[in-house]
């Protein structure tokens, strides 16, 4: 394993489209959208705040699917229609008060790029674009909308030694 004090992270900054979803888009005829989110994610995103820790969601995308996911996640923090991201990830750390060393990103596609090299810790999906890939610190085994996002805060609560307690109330 690479060498990184995983206990320093309080934030993880995720995408939506390609990140938590495979990237489809599925569009109905009355103009309303649907995307499959994966429930490990989902799961692993409530471990890693009972872990005490915020997660935000900074998007290019607007759409409700994302608020309301996010609303049942507990995401409070959701920046959409962001066509340039690093400014809104800059407005993210003045208004939470962490450091660019204590974040996580995750992208999976070219305007993902300045995130994930701004973060302490860049990773991009398994099926991210290539030059995102080149610059990150991490590459998943699994694909965006396939758990990458929990293959992420797996790694990062094992890490840093937090993954045993929280799985004890599965233990029993």
């Amino acid at each position: 394993m690479m060498d990184v004090d995983f206990s320093k992270f309080r934030l993880l900054v995720m995408d939506v489209d390609g990140v938590l979803t495979d990237g489809g888009i599925i569009i109905h005829s009355d103009g309303t959208e649907s995307k499959r989110f994966h429930v490990m994610d989902g799961h692993r995103i409530k471990m890693w705040q009972r872990a005490g820790l915020e997660a935000a969601i900074i998007s290019g995308r607007q759409t409700e699917t994302t608020v309301l996911r996010a609303k049942q996640l507990g995401i409070k923090r959701i920046l959409q229609d962001c066509k340039e991201k690093l400014p809104v990830f800059e407005s993210l750390l003045a208004a939470t008060g962490f450091s660019p060393d204590e974040v996580v990103c995750i992208g999976d596609d070219l305007m993902d790029i300045p995130l994930i090299k701004r973060a302490g810790f860049g990773v991009a999906v398994a099926n991210a674009a290539n030059e995102l890939k080149t610059v990150a610190d991490y590459v998943t085994s699994r694909n965006g909308g396939d758990g990458a996002v929990a293959e992420v805060i797996e790694m990062i609560l094992k890490n840093s030694g937090t993954w045993d307690s929280l799985i004890q109330r599965y233990l029993v």
